[in-house]
Order: structure tokens, then C-alpha cells, then sequence
């Protein structure tokens, strides 16, 4: 049987799942569609909280960036586990006391304005819209490797199938549509990495193996890999940052970016009481850290495979011939994402961190520059072929890639979605629409929020994991403080919450436009992204933490100099801030 079969049996066989769980659980009513009804168990909630979170950046891009950064890219484990105990501690239980059905909801009534509302569903707008494009940028990655497609493609098949079961069955279909989803990615991402521990250090625990001896070599793993890179013009895998503020903020920025997603504070409306929202916050950590856990090892092995397979004599030695390349390449070059060109006819890869620090070492050994493209958000669905694993453990990597870009995608159309015709539609524009027609309402924008997301997807401003990244720096800018200053301060005002978030998300975004290009569009940056040119050696990825203090300024400046806040207002501040106890979410 060949691998093409097998991996369509696999994947076949999981969409057939995601499928019938979306016509079993189609939601039939806005509370369903938007809250899966309020009922769902916290250990289910937590798995389907995981999926949501384990996105393409996760599975996909994020070993892919680690395994090229090495240590200096472990901002992006940092970052997202801390940022999900915030969540957990300062925001779940709060807004599930508060019992509405979205984060626009809450700012909306909290500071009594429908601007507010409405600069709250620009801000969930702006935030989502960026995190799907990461997606199915990573869903398109994923679909052309395995259906033998070019990428394009196979971002408009992932959009297809998003489409299918994310409009069908709301948040009531999503929800079980990720407990299955959360199933079948830990297991495609464990399995392969357990084989390749066993391959390289006969340990089968990864995070273990990570720290013991490579097997052939007798070094630390770790060791070994510092060498190899070293040898080839790169910086050592496991050697430090030099911009320590630059780190500090892209990690703060990734903390409190998670705390404010919206596709992952609505999981927490969905269970039935405030305690359980606090139980699936600890279980989705539980899930969440299998991956994270196995991650660094997964990067650091798939780097050292990779070294390893292009120079397998040693990296002094000669590269191997490319009419000898192994097939997992000739494969991947079919999709484009890997890329060979012979610069000085030597007929062999050269492959090596082709700068002007290594250019002397370069020229005397023969090379004419860098002759191999190796894009990173595909080192975690190529490693099974790689280490030459079995045709099975590459279509079951297969399946769990897709699952992990379609369940994130598929929550955060769910927040457009909501956001569109709940709290914009319902919540300003007409009040009086019936539920059918919100229902309908709902349907028909997440309709064009996924045509809007497949062009981004194909035009998209970064890797993977790198636009998930901006993502969050709109997220940590906008709507964090925002939810932060509704729970824990009676002094903020509508006005002084409005400004603040337009201030908070105005600078993010003109900053990030600045370097990555206008709206996204390429092209049309004002300046290169370099680090010579940020703003006192700050990244567009990081700027979210500075834009968030942005936020609070404006927002407590603005407040001190206008009106107090309602009496009434006060004490509904009081009363989130105890979360004991919580009615269902309140449809209004």
C-alpha cells in the first residue's frame, strides 16, 4: 500500500469523525451555537479547551521554530503556558460569574457603552483574523504534503472542512469535534517522537531523552547538536539571547495575549458552574503540557536529523549527492516547500548559515552560498520520514497536523462568527432580530470570515507560529487590559476604557504594519523587519506588552479626568469579583 493510501485513510477516517460528531451535534439554537448549551463537563471542556489551543502553531510551527532558534525561540513555551495560569487565575472564573455569552458581552455591559462593545468586537476581530490566518497557513502546509497537493490547495480543502462542521454545529459541534481532534493530535504527536528518543538516545520518554547521551556519538545530545551547528555557520543551539529585553517582552507579550483571546475565554462559558470553569482550566493545562513537554526534544531531535541526514559523514565531511537525496525530500520538494538549487555544479546540498561571518570557511571548502530551502513549519510532519518510521506513524502525524489547524480554526471563526452577530448585529444594529435570524446571521459571517482567512492564508506575513505570534500581540494590547481593568477596578470609566483600547490597539497595529506590511498586504512595510530598525531593539512580535501598558495609561488617565463610574456599575464590579456561583449564560 502506498503512503498517499495510507494517508488518506487516516485522514479520511478522522474527517469522517469530525463529520459525524458536527451532524450529531448540530446546535439548533443560539445558546448552542455559542455556548454549546452551558453544560459541557470540565474534563471534556478541558480536552476541547486543549484542542482549541493546541493550534498549527503548536503542532506544526512551533517545533519548527524552536528546532531553528534552539534556545532563543523557547519564548514561545514560556510565553503560552504562563499566559494560560493568568487565564486561569485572574479572568475564567470571573467572566463565567458574569455569565454572557462573549468577551464583547462583558466589556460591552461593564463599561455601559455600546462604543465600547463595539471597539471590543474591533479589537476580537483584528486579534482572531491575524490567529487564523497562522492556521491555515499551517492547515495548508499540512494538506499539501499529505494530499499531494501545492499548498494553495490545499488551504482552500482545510477551508472546505472547517467550513462543513464549525457552521453546521456552532460550539455545541465544536466542542466534541475537538475533544476527538485533541485525541488524535497528542497521539500523532507522541507516537513519532517516542520512536525518534528511542532512534537517537534509546530513551523513550522525549523530554528525558532530550537531556541523555546521543546514542552514536557518546555526547549529550544537546552536546552534539551545539557541535554540528557550529561546524556549519550557525549560532549554538543552546546559546543565549542577546537582546534580554526583546525576550522578556515577546514572552510578557505571549502571556498576556493568551489571557485575552477570545476563541479561548468563550470555552470557559460553557460549563455549568464558576468552579467548573477552575477545573477546566487545570485540566486543559494537564493536556496542554503532554505536548509541551515533548516539544523541545521533538525540535531538537528533527534539527539534528535533518543536520544529520544531509551530512551523514559528519558536517567537515562532503554532503551527500542531491540524485541521492533521500525521498522524504523529493517529496516535500513537490509541494514547494523545500527548495534546491546547485550554485556551484557540484551536484551535492550544500547546506550551511550562509553569512558574511562564515563566508572565508564557506569559500575555501568550495561552496557558492546556501543551496537548500528548508521551510520550518514542515520539520514536524516531515520527521517521521526523516527517521525513516513507519508509513503509519506518517499518516497518523498526518491526521493529528490537520486536526490541530482545523480546531483552532475552527474556534476562532466561532469568535468572529459571534462577534458579528451577536454583538454587533443583535447587541447594535438591530436588537429585535429573532433567533433563527442570528442564528442564520452567525452562519453566513463565519461563511465570509473563512474566505477572508483562506486569501490571508495564502498571502500570510510570517511562519506559522510567527503570525500567531502578532495575534497575541493584539490580543495582550486591546482587549487583556480591558478585561483586567472591567474585574479588578471600579475606577474605570467607558470613556477611559474605549480610549484605551483604541490607543492600545491603534499603536500595535501601526507598529506591526510598519515592518510586516500594511493590512498585511506584502509589499507595503515602511521599513525592513530588522533589528537594526525596531524601535530600541523591540520586535513587531513583541510589542504587544508595551501596547498593552499603552492601554492601562490611557485608560486610568482618561478615567481620573472624567466622569466616576455608575453606582450601579460598581457593584456589579463587586459581585464578579466573588465567583461563587453563576447562572447560565444570559442571552440579551
Amino acid at each position: 500500500m502506498s503512503q498517499f493510501t495510507i494517508n488518506l485513510l487516516f485522514v479520511g477516517a478522522s474527517f469522517a469523525l469530525y463529520f459525524g460528531i458536527a451532524i450529531w451535534a448540530r446546535a439548533g439554537s443560539t445558546k448552542e451555537f455559542y455556548v454549546a448549551g452551558g453544560g459541557v463537563h470540565p474534563v471534556m471542556n478541558g480536552m476541547a479547551t486543549a484542542a482549541d489551543w493546541m493550534s498549527a502553531a503548536s503542532f506544526i510551527s512551533m517545533a519548527g521554530l524552536i528546532a531553528s532558534g534552539g534556545y532563543a525561540n523557547s519564548t514561545f513555551l514560556m510565553g503560552w503556558t504562563g499566559g494560560y495560569v493568568l487565564l486561569a487565575m485572574l479572568l475564567a472564573p470571573y467572566l463565567r460569574k458574569f455569565g454572557k455569552f462573549t468577551v464583547p458581552d462583558f466589556i460591552g455591559d461593564r463599561f455601559y457603552s455600546r462604543t465600547a462593545r463595539l471597539v471590543a468586537v474591533a479589537c476580537l476581530i483584528a486579534a482572531s483574523v491575524t490567529y487564523v490566518i497562522g492556521q491555515m497557513t499551517g492547515a495548508g502546509v499540512a494538506f499539501s504534503r499529505f494530499l499531494e497537493v501545492d499548498k494553495d490547495t490545499g488551504l482552500i480543502i482545510a477551508a472546505v472542512v472547517v467550513f462543513f462542521y464549525a457552521v453546521l454545529g456552532g460550539m455545541k459541534g465544536i466542542t466534541y469535534t475537538q475533544v476527538a481532534q485533541y485525541c488524535v493530535l497528542i497521539v500523532a504527536y507522541t507516537i513519532p517522537a517516542v520512536f525518534i528518543s528511542l532512534q537517537l538516545t534509546d530513551t523513550f520518554i522525549p523530554a528525558v531523552g532530550l537531556f541523555s547521551e546521543h546514542t552514536q556519538s557518546g555526547m549529550p545530545l544537546l552536546q552534539k547538536l551545539d557541535e554540528v551547528v557550529r561546524e556549519l555557520g550557525f549560532r549554538d543551539y543552546t546559546a543565549d539571547v542577546d537582546n534580554k529585553l526583546n525576550m522578556v517582552l515577546f514572552t510578557l507579550s505571549l502571556m498576556i495575549g493568551t489571557a485575552g483571546l477570545p476563541h479561548v475565554i468563550i470555552r470557559f462559558f460553557t460549563v455549568p458552574k464558576v468552579a467548573d470553569a477552575r477545573w477546566s482550566a487545570g485540566w486543559a493545562l494537564v493536556f496542554i503540557a503532554l505536548l509541551y513537554l515533548t516539544a523541545p526534544a521533538v525540535a531538537s531531535m528533527a534539527r539534528l536529523n535533518l543536520m544529520t541526514t544531509i551530512y551523514p559523514d559528519g558536517p567537515t565531511e562532503n554532503s551527500i549527492a542531491y540524485d541521492e537525496r533521500p525521498d522524504w525530500i523529493q517529496t516535500w520538494e513537490q509541494t514547494g516547500l523545500i527548495q534546491y538549487e546547485d550554485k556551484n555544479g557540484d551536484g551535492r546540498i550544500q547546506f550551511y548559515n550562509d553569512t558574511p561571518a562564515f563566508a572565508e570557511e564557506a569559500t575555501a571548502r568550495g561552496w557558492a552560498g546556501n543551496e537548500l530551502n528548508v521551510n520550518r513549519d514542515i520539520l514536524v510532519l516531515a520527521n517521521p520520514e526523516i527517521a525513516n518510521l513507519p508509513s503509519w506513524v506518517i499518516g497518523l502525524i498526518a491526521a493529528g497536523g490537520l486536526a490541530a489547524a482545523l480546531s483552532t480554526a475552527a474556534g476562532l471563526l466561532l469568535a468572529i462568527s459571534s462577534a458579528i452577530s451577536h454583538d454587533l448585529i443583535k447587541g447594535s444594529i438591530n436588537p429585535d432580530i429573532t433567533e433563527k435570524g442570528e442564528l442564520l446571521a452567525a452562519r453566513v459571517s463565519m461563511f465570509f470570515a473563512i474566505i477572508i482567512a483562506t486569501y490571508l492564508g495564502m498571502n500570510p506575513p510570517g511562519f506559522a507560529a510567527q503570525v500567531v505570534a502578532l495575534a497575541f500581540g493584539i490580543a495582550a494590547a486591546s482587549i487583556f487590559p480591558a478585561l483586567m481593568m472591567g474585574i479588578f477596578s471600579k475606577r474605570v470609566n467607558s470613556k477611559g476604557a474605549v480610549l484605551g483600547m483604541l490607543a492600545g490597539l491603534g499603536s500595535t497595529l501601526v507598529y506591526i504594519f510598519t515592518y510586516l506590511g500594511w493590512f498585511f498586504i506584502p509589499e507595503t512595510n515602511t521599513l525592513a523587519n530588522t533589528p537594526d530598525n525596531w524601535l530600541f531593539g523591540v520586535s513587531p512580535l513583541s510589542f504587544g506588552a508595551i501596547g498593552a501598558v499603552i492601554n492601562f495609561a490611557v485608560a486610568f488617565l482618561v478615567s481620573s479626568m472624567t466622569e466616576d463610574v455608575p453606582e450601579e456599575i460598581q457593584e456589579l464590579v463587586e459581585s464578579v469579583r466573588y465567583p461563587k456561583g453563576a447562572g447560565g449564560a444570559v442571552d440579551h
